[in-house]
């Protein structure tokens, strides 16, 4: 029960601190998009996709598994190893990262396909010093993780936020050339890089970490690291290809001309879908918890312990998203007017809102299966949605547009979760997840038809900001009530939080 409860209170730390870190995100993407506007945000959005396929191509799959090496550690009591899978996660970052570097440096000139705009090259190149340090910051942030160090991991991500937005601001201010703003908000992203990585080292040795031998994990990480990286490089490298193709295809077939085109994108990449992605944050602060405990219980063979943390951690994913997606679907106009001033990405939020259903589901059993050893399995589950995403970019922007890529994600995610799910059926036999699943569709239609009508009426009297105020708590009632009714969330955890704090109280 203690151990329940140390997760549950971790779960909270982490989701606290990573909501304010994404809230304080949200506010600079707010600004920068006033500032430097849809084609800045596009030119920013394009570099920082670019650099994520070489991030993820240099350490994705490394801190997992650092994180997973040492809960494996842990089950063995086996302090050395624990030093030696960090070692080894460094090194192989920096056997990766610093040839990239120096490759794109001096080669920079002949990487120009790599961006679908030529401006973005000479902006890409001022990240390159970060590939590295950050690159090292991730092997370090997974042993916080296996360590269960949730708190430091937790502020520095949280500080590392806060000195970009800052920077971001006093470098992006007054700036009227799209371009030149978009180049100062990448100067600001390394300076916060700079610092995860300076801060991260030295807790880490600070609380007794040391670079040892790494020879007996080489191999471990090595052979668990390389199908996460590929699948998180397949990720980037198709989220990369789309910041090549859908601007080049609105152009070609759609008649747009390259600066609109660009700015379509930029509503669509760098508005739109922080928006549909922002439960990816709460389900992130779950599995950063979650992860370690699972897999030292995966190793230990506490089948019990498996299951329960399975069928709960995939439950509150679901949760998340019923919640989420009403809100999106009935005020997502309201809430991209307020913070974009734009009524194209509201359009494209409620539109496309019924992703984060598959989303959050795919998201979490890609962690869950990961804990468990099959990565593999989750890379070729990957792979197949993936396609799916590129052939609807291909063939369904002539007709459609950008929403092509909305239902190329919807798609893809549809299918991650359907074959993670049926894995993990198989791996955790008994865990119950359908009928909770079928409720939660109800739900979300039922809430989606009340918040519609609530919305029709107010929306005809009252600005976008009087909207949201009304309607969202509204919307978050009748959906928590909904769920209240079926039995999906129970006031037991209140009750027995009220029933400590009143019997503290009287101590």
């Amino acid at each position: 029960m203690l151990m329940k409860n140390n997760i549950y209170r971790s779960a909270a730390q982490v989701t606290a601190f990573s909501t304010v870190e994404k809230g304080l995100s949200f506010v600079y993407r707010i600004i920068l998009t006033r500032i430097i506007g849809a084609e800045g945000i596009g030119i920013y959005q394009i570099c920082l996709t670019v650099f994520s396929v070489f991030l993820t191509v240099a350490s994705s799959g490394v801190p997992v598994t650092v994180s997973r090496l040492m809960a494996k550690s842990n089950a063995k009591n086996d302090i050395s190893g624990k030093h030696a899978a960090v070692t080894a996660g460094v090194i192989c970052t920096l056997a990766i990262t610093i040839p990239i570097a120096l490759i794109l440096f001096f080669g920079r000139n002949a990487f120009g396909f790599l961006f679908s705009d030529e401006r973005c090259v000479q902006i890409f190149i001022i990240l390159l010093p970060g590939l590295v340090l950050t690159s090292i910051y991730a092997v370090i942030r997974g042993s916080f993780w296996g360590n269960k160090q949730f708190l430091p991991y937790s502020v520095i991500e949280l500080v590392e936020d806060a000195i970009m937005v800052f920077a971001g601001i006093a470098l992006i201010w007054g700036v009227a050339d799209p371009v030149i703003g978009a180049r100062n908000a990448i100067y600001a992203v390394l300076i916060s890089y700079c610092f995860s990585f300076a801060a991260s080292l030295f807790w880490y040795f600070k609380k007794g970490g040391k670079f040892v031998n790494p020879k007996k994990q080489l191999k471990p990480l090595l052979a668990s690291a390389t199908p996460i990286t590929a699948m998180r490089t397949a990720t980037s490298l198709l989220n990369s290809a789309v910041s090549v193709l859908m601007p080049a295809l609105l152009i070609r077939a759609c008649g747009y001309s390259s600066s609109e085109a660009m700015s379509i994108y930029g509503v669509a990449m760098g508005m739109a879908v922080p928006l549909l992605f922002a439960p990816s944050a709460l389900i992130g602060s779950i599995a950063v918890v979650v992860a370690p405990e699972l897999s030292e219980n995966y190793y230990r063979k506490r089948e019990k312990a498996v299951r329960y943390d399975v069928e709960k951690t995939v439950k509150a994913a679901i949760f998340i998203a019923t919640v989420l997606i009403p809100v999106l679907f009935v005020l997502g106009n309201a809430l991209s007017v307020l913070l974009f001033d734009n009524e194209f990405c509201g359009e494209l939020v409620r539109n496309c809102s019924f992703v984060v259903l598959p989303l959050c589901i795919s998201l979490i059993t890609n962690t869950i299966l990961n804990s468990m050893n099959c990565e593999k399995r989750t890379l070729l589950h990957f792979c197949i949605g993936a396609v799916a995403m590129i052939i609807c970019v291909l063939f369904l922007t002539r007709y459609i547009g950008v929403y092509a890529y909305g239902l190329g994600l919807a798609l893809s995610q549809l299918i991650c979760a359907a074959l993670n799910l049926n894995l993990l059926r198989k791996k955790c036999d008994g865990i119950a997840y359908l009928k909770y699943t079928l409720h939660s569709v109800l739900i979300i239609v039922a809430s989606c038809l009340f918040g519609w009508l609530l919305n029709g009426i107010v929306s005809h009297y009252l600005a976008p900001v009087w909207q949201l105020v009304i309607c969202a708590p509204l919307l978050l009632g009748f959906t928590v009530g909904a769920q209240y009714c079926l039995e999906m969330v129970s006031s037991r955890p209140f009750k027995k939080l009220f029933a400590r704090n009143k019997k503290k109280k009287a101590q």
